[in-house]
């Protein structure tokens, strides 16, 4: 039988009560964002590659119909992430352009460094998607060093 106050999985004891939910509240955090900030990364490369943003196409690189997509973006024209034209793409404001060029930098990071620790590309690529909403500041800092050694 597991000594008291052990987890029965390890050996130290379980932490403080508010320091243990902090991994939980951080982790609920990260699910709430990530759908958000996957959408504006995704509107951020389909304008890169020189297309309009466009619901159907949205709605067809995220695998989801588009009454799904419609939703999101007007949660992101609330949000102040996204502009929509009548007739034309959906364009992400400053505060969007911005929030993709961070979720780009972390994602980039997590696959690279999976990369570096031997995993395919395709795999990395895949597992970089989750794990970039999850994932650090100081974590990705610590990928960064790892990877420049």
């Amino acid at each position: 039988m597991a000594p008291k106050n052990r987890s029965i999985l390890r050996d130290e004891p379980l932490p403080d009560a508010d320091v243990h939910s902090q991994g939980f509240r951080q982790t609920r955090e990260a699910q709430r964002s990530a759908l958000v900030e996957d959408y504006v990364e995704l509107i951020a490369d389909l304008i890169e590659d020189g297309n309009e943003a466009r619901q159907v196409d949205i709605a067809a690189r995220l695998g989801v119909a588009q009454p799904t997509v419609a939703k999101m973006l007007a949660r992101l024209a609330a949000d102040g992430l996204v502009s929509r034209k009548p007739y034309r793409g959906v364009f992400l404001t400053d505060a969007g352009r911005k929030m993709a060029r961070e979720s780009r930098d972390r994602h980039q990071t997590v696959e690279a460094f999976l990369r570096s620790l031997g995993v395919s590309a395709e795999t990395a690529r895949i597992d970089a998607e989750g794990i970039e909403h999850h994932v650090s500041a100081e974590t990705l800092e610590a990928f960064r060093r790892a990877m420049a050694e």
